[in-house]
């Protein structure tokens, strides 16, 4: 096994936050599992190194029982002295008086308050996990955390770089075919002249020169690039500090042939200039000629 693997145990308080944690591994590109019982972790780890098709994994999962900590204790020492494997335990914790607010507001029972009042099971699982805070690498106090806050603090602590983390999604498509269900911003470019009426670029796609070239020599496509490249130099920092992981952009004409087509590509490469993480798709670049074909 030469890639190295990274294992992280999300653990901690009933109510700390262990589902935002969990959300926010995802986003940084880790396998999640939530709620994973202890006693599997030998096996489930055995077989994710057979597989090899995974190198970041975080697991959510609740220690409260002794057993349950010692197995968990000792499979990760075993992997502490594997090559090529590193192990972290995030604990998360509240103030008791936070938590209480919280189970409130949720109406939901604490796990170990059975017949008694909430602050009961609080008391007795902050006392059950105390030997598995010690054991923790990194300990987060919630307390006064919003869900944003928290995850910024764990991108901070396991992303070398914030930017990399941030990714921005550039589609074409035709209007025709429907809009893109997942987009944040939509941009209708059906104004600007259409080089499926010149003969010899109608075959061809934004992707060729002669079409890009004709769609960029307008002045029109000059006008608009240059007010929506504004556009997104102000709102993808906006985006981003609202804690998203990525944005999608949209730009559509009518058939998603031509104009969307070379738009989009002209477009990406500014933004990835600009120090972003860009991925290209053109949806409906090619259905025409798909139908042509089957006709």
């Amino acid at each position: 096994m030469n890639e190295k693997l990274e294992l992280v145990i999300i653990t901690g308080m009933s109510g700390a936050g262990k589902t935002v944690a969990m959300q926010s591994f995802e986003d940084m590109g880790y396998y999640c599992i939530d709620n994973m019982p202890p006693n599997l972790l030998p096996t489930f780890w055995k077989l994710v190194r057979e597989s090899g098709q995974f190198s970041k994994i975080a697991l959510v999962m609740d220690l409260r029982m002794k057993d349950f900590f010692e197995e968990v204790n000792q499979v990760m020492e075993t992997m502490d002295n594997t090559p090529h494997i590193t192990t972290r335990i995030v604990f998360l914790e509240a103030t008791n008086e936070e938590l209480i607010t919280r189970y409130k507001e949720t109406r939901r029972a604490h796990p170990l308050a059975k017949d008694e009042r909430t602050i009961e099971g609080i008391k007795k699982e902050r006392k059950l996990l105390n030997e598995i805070r010690m054991r923790a690498q990194l300990v987060i106090d919630t307390t006064s955390l919003t869900p944003r806050e928290l995850r910024e603090r764990l991108i901070k602590e396991f992303k070398e770089k914030e930017r990399q983390m941030f990714r921005v999604e550039i589609v074409s498509f035709g209007f025709k075919y429907g809009l893109p269900i997942d987009a944040d911003i939509v941009m209708d470019v059906r104004f600007l002249p259409n080089p499926h009426y010149i003969e010899e670029l109608r075959p061809q796609t934004g992707m060729d020169k002669a079409v890009y070239d004709y769609v960029m020599q307008q002045t029109e496509t000059e006008s608009f690039y240059k007010k929506f490249i504004d556009l997104i130099d102000f709102t993808l920092p906006g985006y981003k500090k609202e804690g998203k992981s990525n944005v999608t952009i949209a730009i559509g004409c009518t058939g998603g042939k031509h104009r969307s087509v070379a738009l989009v590509e002209r477009i990406a490469k500014q933004i990835k200039a600009d120090g972003y993480h860009v991925n290209v798709s053109h949806r409906d670049k090619d259905k025409v000629k798909e139908s042509v074909v089957r006709s």
